[in-house]
């Protein structure tokens, strides 16, 4: 046996005698995925059992050096873990924008002091995250942000507005884009820092979906006093770590477009709207449909370990996080228009015990945001347009 054939096998039998059975069942409500955070509880004893296991282990961020929380895993071990986590259903134990953006930003521009800060913490769950990027006049357009940063002696004081901020109410810290320089071109005069959402002067306001829910909020800094000692990489040089933290979050987002843990839409329909004499849904076209859906996912997780393994030879695209940011977003979409006519009339409630306050609705709706999230599809397809296929004109 090879050294990694040693390693799957221990992970195998590591894994089956430390993940709890309710850990590998499918997630069906928001408690279930645990999040950390400074007033964070678990919603089960299983699952606190669960996050304590991987993250003693070093597994919440696997690939990580173990001198900051992780497991110093390479990456083919990495990939054997996901691939036994997946093979057993296990939930990921620890979900956290610390971990799928900020990290990787970190130990490629922080310094020694801010990575020792910042990273343990974050890979025990102990500090959560949010994001302050967008704003009421820069979303797609995010360059034209106009929150800025005063100097004042060795501070900052930061006065603006963001928006879209998803889990501001209940983030601990944020990583922010601020304009430090108003008189430099658009991109040249911004600066990203990090500062605790506890500061004097900073505040959140829910922002309602259609859904019913949402995890969005407004977020007012009001003279926010922060140490110029937060910022991360150079000061008026915020683009380029948020340009690289970007394709972080949007290779995050595009996962959502692959298929979890739940049962085959085949068998959902076929539930709702009933089989033929063979088993099969009898809907053909609804199955047909399902049938291309289900190639097309397949087509990208390929796409995905596709991905990891040229960003591992040093070969990977920078562009190549939007083709993914794009398909799986429209893939989830789609997943989810399946869903609702899987589910035929009892997909169309809103409030009733049979209908689990509306849960297909509610996501099917919740799913129109995720092609405007980290980026609108059609600016991703822009991307796609100009980096990767070089088209004139674009």
């Amino acid at each position: 046996m090879t050294d990694l054939d040693h390693f799957r096998q221990e992970t195998r039998a590591w894994l089956a005698a430390n993940c709890p059975p309710e850990m590998r069942k499918p997630m069906t409500k928001e408690e279930d995925t645990f999040w950390g955070g400074r007033n964070a509880t678990f919603s089960s004893e299983p699952q606190r059992v669960w996050f304590e296991r991987m993250r003693d282990k070093g597994w919440t961020v696997p690939h990580w050096p173990k001198e900051y929380g992780g497991g110093g895993l390479d990456g083919e071990e990495t990939k054997i873990l996901r691939q036994e986590m997946a093979a057993i259903s296990a939930r990921l134990p620890l979900v956290s924008f610390g971990i799928s953006m900020l990290g990787p930003a970190l130990l490629k521009y922080g310094t020694e002091a801010q990575k020792r800060e910042h990273l343990p913490k974050i890979a025990a769950g102990l500090i959560r995250w949010c994001q302050g990027y967008s704003e009421p006049n820069a979303g797609s357009d995010l360059a034209s942000l106009q929150t800025r940063a005063e100097a004042d002696g060795s501070d900052f004081i930061i006065n603006g507005q963001k928006i879209w901020t998803s889990y501001a109410n209940f983030a601990d810290w944020i990583f922010c884009l601020v304009r430090t320089d108003p008189t430099a071109k658009k991109h040249d005069g911004i600066s990203f820092i990090l500062f605790d959402m506890r500061s004097a002067g900073v505040s959140t306001k829910p922002i309602l979906l259609i859904s019913g829910k949402s995890p969005f909020c407004e977020t007012f800094f009001d003279n926010v006093r922060v140490p110029q000692a937060n910022v991360l990489g150079t000061i008026n040089r915020g683009w380029d770590v948020a340009k690289y933290l970007l394709q972080h979050e949007r290779a995050m987002i595009s996962g959502m477009g692959e298929r979890g843990g739940g049962r085959p839409l085949g068998q959902v329909a076929a539930d709702s709207l009933g089989a033929d004499d063979q088993g099969r849904l009898e809907d053909a076209v609804l199955r047909g449909q399902i049938a291309t859906f289900e190639i097309d996912e397949a087509a990208l997780a390929c796409a995905a370990e596709r991905a990891v393994d040229l960003a591992k030879a040093g070969q990977a695209h920078p562009a190549f996080s939007s083709a993914m940011k794009y398909y799986g977003t429209e893939l989830n979409k789609r997943r989810h228009e399946l869903l609702m006519a899987a589910g035929g009339s009892d997909a169309l409630e809103w409030e009733s015990e049979r209908s689990q306050d509306g849960a297909k609705a509610r996501a099917w709706l919740r799913t129109k945001a995720n092609s405007i999230e980290g980026g609108t599809s059609e600016v991703m397809l822009g991307i796609v347009a100009k980096r990767i296929l070089d088209l004139p004109g674009a």
